[in-house]
């Protein structure tokens, strides 16, 4: 246990800022994982709306 005024508040802040920092860095990589899923959803979205109307019109 630290005996100096810092060394003890250091010692009692630390524990908090590092499990801020591992919420943090999770809720930031499951954002970014949501964002991405959502970009590549609505290309393939895209896509198949562009080949159903293809399919529509060629089959006229």
């Amino acid at each position: 246990m630290p005996e100096t005024f810092w060394g003890a508040a250091l010692f009692a802040v630390t524990p908090t800022i590092v499990v801020g920092l591992i919420f943090w860095f999770a809720v930031r990589s499951l954002l970014r994982a949501d964002r991405t899923e959502r970009t590549v959803y609505s290309q393939i979205e895209a896509e198949e709306r562009a080949r159903a109307e293809a399919e529509e019109r060629s089959g006229r």
